[in-house]
C-alpha cells in the first residue's frame, strides 16, 4: 500500500494514542503531518518530539508562549483554539484525517476537513449524530470516504464488502451491557462514577464509558450507523452481547447473518481504517480457539436503561433532536463525573432537553450549532437551580 500521511485529532486521548501504537507497528507506511490536544500539552509535545508533525494543535487554555517557544525548538508550528483547529482542517498536506475527538467539538472541523477533501477516519460519532446528513451528502459531493473506527461500525463495514445494499435487512449492533447489566434498577441511582467508569470488556475515555453505562453510546451508534449505511431507523437493532467478541452482525433478506469476531482491542478497526482497502498485521489480541466459551445474547432492557430508547426516539424524530440528545448528555455526563447529579439524572436531563428542544424537519450547521448552544445553556441553567 502507497504511504499515507495522518492528521490525527484528539493525539492524546485513548482513540488516539492506540492510533499512534499501530502507526508505529507500521512506521514505513504512515508519516504524521498534524496532530491536536485540547490541554494535554506536555503528552502533545512528546508525541511531536517523536514524530516530528508539521502542525500541532492545543485548543484549551495553555500557556501560548511557553508551549509556542518549545514547539518551534523542535521544528513543530503550534496552533491554539479553536481557530487553530479549524486551520489544522484545512491543512492540505494530509491524505487521511483520523478524527478521535469526543463530543461536538469535532463538527466543524469535519466540515471544514471535507471541505478541503479530506476523507476521515471517524471516532467521534457525536459528529454524524448532530449533522449525519449534512456530512455523508457533502462527503458523497466530492466522492470521499468516512471509514468508521468505533468497532461496532468497523465490523458492519467489514461485512457489508462485496455486499450490495439491497440485500441488507437489518444492522444488528451489540452492546457489552455495560458495567451495570446485572444491577437492579432500583440501585442505580446509587452508583458511584468510580463503579460506572469500571467497564468489562473496553479501555476508553471517560465520556465513552459513562455513555456505555448508561447505554446512551449504543444509542448514539444507532444514529450514527443510520447515516453511516443508510438505512432507516427500522433496520437498526440492538442486541446485548457480555462478551464483546462478536462486534456487530448483518441480517441479509435471505435470512443468512454476517458477523465480524474478534477480541476487544479497537486497535484492530483502527488498523482497518488507516489501511483501508488493505488490512494491516500487527501484535493486535488474537482470540484463542483452545479455550471453551460461549457467545450470549439477550435484548436491552430498556426500562432500566432508557437513555437508549431516548436514541432510538431522537432519530425518528429527526431534525434538531438528535443534535439535543448528545449536548444534553455531554453536560449531564459532566455534572454526573463532578457530583453534582446521580447517574440515573443523565437520562432524566436529556428526556428533559429533548421534550424542550428537539424540532423535526431540516436543519443546516448554524441551525445545529446553535440548538447546541441553547441546550448547554438552559441545561447549565437547570443544574446549578438544582432542578
Amino acid at each position: 500500500m502507497a504511504r499515507k500521511r495522518i492528521a490525527l485529532w484528539g493525539a492524546t486521548g485513548s482513540i488516539g494514542l492506540q492510533t499512534l501504537d499501530v502507526m508505529s507497528q507500521h512506521e514505513d507506511l504512515f508519516e504524521l503531518k498534524v496532530i491536536t490536544a485540547h490541554s494535554g500539552a506536555e503528552s502533545l509535545y512528546d508525541i511531536a518530539r517523536k514524530w516530528r508533525p508539521a502542525l500541532a494543535v492545543l485548543t484549551g487554555d495553555v500557556d501560548r508562549t511557553h508551549w509556542r517557544s518549545r514547539f518551534h525548538d523542535i521544528g513543530v508550528n503550534l496552533l491554539f483554539g479553536r481557530q487553530g483547529l479549524l486551520d489544522a482542517a484545512a491543512y492540505d498536506a494530509a491524505d487521511l484525517v483520523v478524527n478521535a475527538l469526543v463530543g461536538a467539538v469535532g463538527l466543524e472541523a469535519t466540515v471544514t476537513a471535507l471541505e478541503a477533501n479530506r476523507p476521515i477516519a471517524l471516532a467521534n460519532k457525536e459528529v454524524l449524530v448532530m449533522a449525519g446528513e449534512l456530512i455523508m451528502g457533502m462527503a458523497a459531493k466530492r466522492n470521499l470516504s468516512i471509514l468508521p473506527i468505533d468497532s461496532e461500525h468497523s465490523a458492519l463495514f467489514q461485512c457489508l464488502v462485496g455486499e450490495r445494499a439491497e440485500s441488507v435487512e437489518k444492522l444488528i449492533l451489540t452492546a457489552s451491557g455495560g458495567p451495570f447489566r446485572e444491577t437492579a434498577k432500583e440501585d442505580l441511582a446509587g452508583v458511584t462514577v468510580e463503579q460506572a467508569l469500571a467497564h468489562p470488556n473496553w479501555s476508553m475515555g471517560r465520556k465513552v464509558t459513562i455513555d456505555s453505562a448508561t447505554l446512551l453510546n449504543k444509542g448514539l451508534e444507532v444514529i450514527e450507523a443510520r447515516w453511516l449505511f443508510g438505512v432507516g431507523p427500522d433496520q437498526i437493532e440492538v442486541v446485548v452481547h457480555p462478551q464483546s467478541i462478536v462486534h456487530s452482525m448483518i441480517l441479509f433478506i435471505d435470512g443468512s447473518v454476517k458477523a465480524q469476531l474478534g477480541e476487544p482491542d479497537m486497535r484492530i478497526p483502527i488498523a482497518y481504517a488507516l489501511g483501508f482497502p488493505h488490512r494491516l498485521g500487527g501484535s493486535f489480541r488474537r482470540m484463542d480457539w483452545s479455550d471453551t466459551f460461549a457467545l450470549n445474547f439477550e435484548p436491552p432492557d430498556l426500562h432500566k436503561f432508557p437513555a437508549l430508547a431516548l436514541a432510538f426516539d431522537a432519530l425518528k424524530t429527526g431534525g434538531t433532536a438528535p443534535a439535543v440528545l448528545n449536548a444534553a448528555d455531554e453536560i449531564a455526563v459532566e455534572a454526573f463525573i463532578r457530583g453534582q447529579i446521580k447517574f440515573t439524572d443523565i437520562s432524566r436531563y436529556i428526556e428533559m432537553a429533548l421534550h424542550e428542544f428537539a424540532k423535526s424537519g431540516a436543519v443546516d450547521l448554524p441551525a445545529i450549532l446553535e440548538i447546541d448552544r441553547d441546550v448547554r445553556v438552559w441545561l447549565n441553567r437547570h443544574l446549578e437551580m438544582g432542578r
